[in-house]
């Protein structure tokens, strides 16, 4: 089982999230400086979350488990990708999920109908997954040596940026649904990404989506980051998606 100590208490971890909601979106927004005390409240919550996050990552590398933290705004086919990859995979990769929701359980219900190992983590009113829910996470689900572990992040392109988790990389989705300015609107989220996987490119032909563009608005906030076109509808694409996931678990394991 997960065997790391957490020095802190459950109170402790209840008392960090009321004011997760409230934090400023930056670590040191200047405007914030102002009011003074809420920067030093958030500081002190990221170096919190930091400690444990630092836990977690030596806990997945010690199993030579590879953890991937999944962001997206709401509804940009997160669930819908990793249904698809569950069923295409058929256990070619040790996969376990950890869903993060706001309320339901709806997620990690789909993804268990799907064949996945899945547990479903509420936030109730904040707004990202932080470490120690995570390794309260990787208590409940253990996953196995040797295998990949998928965090399905609450839909929000902002909070989530600012939370490590102990994941090896974040991987941002973007829908063609959206806007192509997504990457320059949230830049810390794409530029803190290593894979941008643009999702639901078989309604292109409708769309008044320039996909150039959006490359082009990605790599200008981060000149390094991948780009994957995918459609977990009709598969374009997959086949790429799943090579980048074999090639992430061999460098990482």
């Amino acid at each position: 089982m997960h065997s790391h100590a957490h020095p802190h208490t459950h109170h402790d971890h209840d008392h960090e999230h009321e004011h997760t909601h409230e934090h400023p979106h930056e670590p040191a927004h200047e405007h914030a400086l102002v009011h003074g005390t809420p920067v030093a409240i958030e500081r002190d919550i990221l170096a919190k979350n930091q400690l444990i996050a630092e836990r977690n990552r030596g806990w997945l590398a010690g199993r030579a488990i590879v953890a991937l933290n999944l962001v997206s705004s709401p509804g940009a086919g997160k669930t819908t990708l990793l249904e698809r990859t569950i069923r295409d995979l058929d256990g070619a990769l040790p996969l376990s999920i950890i869903e993060g929701d706001q309320a339901t359980l709806n997620d990690a219900e789909r993804i268990r109908a799907a064949g996945g190992r899945a547990i479903q983590l509420n936030t109730g009113t904040g707004c990202h997954l932080d470490a120690q829910m995570i390794s309260r996470g990787l208590d409940a689900l253990d996953p196995p040596p040797h295998s990949l572990l998928m965090i399905e992040n609450v839909g929000n392109l902002i909070c989530p940026a600012l939370f490590d988790l102990g994941e090896q990389a974040k991987v941002v989705i973007l829908s063609v649904t959206e806007g192509e300015d997504k990457p320059v609107k949230y830049p810390h989220m794409f530029h803190a990404s290593s894979l941008m996987v643009l999702t639901k490119t078989d309604l292109l032909p409708h769309l008044r989506f320039d996909v150039e563009r959006c490359v082009r608005y990605a790599r200008q906030v981060n000149p390094g980051i991948e780009i994957l076109h995918v459609s977990a509808q009709t598969g374009e694409g997959m086949q790429a998606w799943y090579a980048w996931l074999h090639a992430r678990c061999q460098a990482g394991t």
